[in-house]
């Protein structure tokens, strides 16, 4: 394992985006940084900008008004990216999946890695799905460094030809 994949896996950093929720699960989210939890263990450290993080935790309903923020968040984040789907309204759309304003879960705006269920989630849940996201990021990171290292040894060839 590289130094690169190493360091990804061991100190993850996560963004937090709330799409609308009854807070139930946002207050567990923040349960997981607080040293009863301490999520932080894993190197973990919530952030506020998706250009730098790896994991975005995804809590509450989609719908119509916030579907285009969840999107730009993604897409804002460099790859290898994975995402947490958190409680009820965030895998499925809860009890608001039959509203007129409601889009459903996470996953039908964006791909979702790891779903944790619950209403609200709890925070051994939650840690449970973010270690299970390290994983994933481990195995997505080394196919984006594969694709590197191979786009660098056709440069260097390339270079070496002239």
């Amino acid at each position: 394992m590289s130094l690169i994949s190493t360091s990804r896996v061991k100190s993850p950093w996560l963004i937090h985006f709330d799409c609308g929720s009854c807070n139930g699960c946002d207050i567990e989210v923040l349960a997981c940084l607080t040293p009863v939890y301490d999520i932080e263990r894993f190197g973990i450290i919530n952030v506020g900008n998706p250009k730098h993080a790896d994991i975005l935790v995804v809590t509450g309903t989609v719908n119509h008004r916030n579907k285009k923020a969840l999107k730009n968040v993604y897409d804002q984040m460099p790859e290898p990216k994975v995402v947490v789907a958190i409680g009820a309204c965030g895998t499925t759309g809860g009890i608001f999946r039959d509203a007129y304003n409601v889009v459903g879960g996470v996953d039908q705006i964006i791909p979702v890695d790891v779903y944790v269920s619950g209403c609200a989630a709890k925070p051994e849940s939650i840690i449970d799905g973010v270690v299970i996201a390290l994983g994933k990021l481990a195995e997505k990171g080394k196919k984006v460094d594969q694709g590197i290292f191979e786009r660098l040894e056709k440069t260097q060839s390339a270079i070496k030809a002239r």
